[in-house]
């Protein structure tokens, strides 16, 4: 005889359904621990981010601005310091590394708190929809940031359009959302972390499955990602033997080539389309104007002028950076006196003989033009300039982003632009 008694399904077949996730490592002490690190972590990347995003002068300066409608989203902004020289390198270098070593513990944040996803109902109370809006957006933001993120490290520009928007604008919609779900979940994260015990939620499965590591061993591994992401990144932005073990990296591992310009590089000449021809000595000039005309100028002449050295580094929007190099040639704030400004050099727009990218041409403020060791550079580490190193010369600031040091430099137009 048939029984027709009912029976509990013994395996949920429907993500909605508690019993469908089984890993009993889930709960609220284990996404406590990681929701804490990324809370001191993400607000740590949103800030050196903002700060990066300041380096490139937007909304000082229209030529540098990529985001010209962000509106009261650039209440913070300020003409970027000269000093310390290694400013730019360090806080560009901490969001690149850190973003790298929190992506281990993003992805175990997102797999602790996945059945969140599928509850039902959707919303149980106002509190709930705020916490349910909050997490989908920080859920899609982390993965379009550290995504967008990791693509623009590599050097792969898959995304539509510029990745200067795209990261400024998800930036600020990710730490939105971060903040809202910080505001309701941390209460609860440090009670579950000073209890040391575990309060049963939505997260604790009903009918857990064999467990074959504990939480501690889970957080460990989740370390050890963070970690060979650290040793296999970080090089690139520090000097020491890590640089060596940046495999992961586009300018990681050993030095690209010898020699006095055997240094880091974005883009090469051919690269971006620099004629050998335009660069010769009989043929280039560089072309300086100010308030009392234009001159224009060999490299011979440029020689010819009192020259000046710096030990600055350069450092880029990618994390990398280079240690700091020689550079030898004449100051800024002397080529402006050359057009006019002798009682005060203002800002500067800079073009160079490149033709296509985002940054061929660039603006440098009046604060970065007089400092004494910003140079357009003729020679580094004793030695001319190479092609890929922006020969006949090129502009070299201290602090400023890589994007800013301005290779092939063909004119100067010296004239306030705010």
């Amino acid at each position: 005889m048939r029984d027709l008694s009912p029976r509990l399904p013994s395996s949920p077949r429907l993500p909605s359904s508690p019993g469908f996730w089984r890993s009993p490592l889930r709960g609220p002490w284990f996404t406590s621990v990681l929701g804490t690190v990324l809370l001191v972590g993400i607000t740590v990347l949103f800030v050196t981010g903002l700060v990066s995003y300041a380096a490139y002068n937007p909304g000082l300066d229209p030529v540098n601005d990529k985001t010209p409608d962000k509106g009261f989203l650039g209440f913070y902004l300020f003409a970027w310091p000269t000093d310390p020289v290694w400013l730019y390198r360090l806080t560009q270098g901490v969001h690149v590394t850190l973003g790298l070593v929190l992506i281990p513990v993003l992805l175990a944040k997102l797999w602790s708190v996945v059945p969140r996803l599928f509850a039902l109902p959707p919303v149980r109370s106002l509190a709930d929809g705020l916490e349910r809006i909050s997490l989908l957006l920080l859920v899609g933001g982390a993965l379009f940031e550290f995504g967008t993120g990791v693509l623009n490290i590599q050097l792969e520009y898959l995304f539509p359009g510029s990745f200067y928007p795209l990261h400024f604008y998800g930036a600020w919609v990710f730490f939105a959302a971060f903040a809202v779900h910080a505001v309701l979940k941390t209460p609860r994260a440090l009670r579950n972390l000073r209890a040391m015990r575990e309060e049963r939620d939505d997260l604790v499965a009903p009918r857990p499955a064999a467990p074959t590591v504990t939480r501690r061993g889970a957080l460990w591994f989740v370390g050890g990602g963070s970690l060979l992401m650290f040793a296999t990144n970080a090089g690139r932005s520090f000097d020491g033997p890590l640089r060596a073990t940046a495999v992961l990296s586009p300018h990681g591992g050993p030095e690209p080539g010898n020699g006095p310009n055997g240094f880091q590089i974005n883009k090469t000449a051919a690269h971006v389309g620099i004629d050998p021809a335009e660069t010769r000595e009989d043929t280039w000039r560089l072309v300086v104007t100010g308030r009392a005309g234009t001159v224009r100028l060999s490299r011979a002449e440029l020689l010819a002028m009192e020259q000046h050295s710096a030990a600055l580094p350069i450092a880029c929007v990618e994390g990398w950076s280079t240690a700091d190099q020689w550079w030898r040639g004449v100051r800024l704030r002397d080529l402006a006196a050359l057009v006019g400004h002798e009682d005060g050099p203002p800002d500067v727009f800079v073009e160079s003989l490149q033709r296509r990218g985002a940054f061929r041409r660039g603006a440098l403020r009046a604060n970065q033009v007089a400092d004494p060791r910003s140079l357009l550079a003729l020679y580094v580490n004793g030695e001319e300039l190479s092609p890929d190193h922006g020969h006949p010369a090129r502009i070299i600031v201290p602090a400023a982003p890589g994007v800013l040091n301005t290779k092939w430099v063909a004119r100067l137009t010296f004239g306030d632009l705010g």
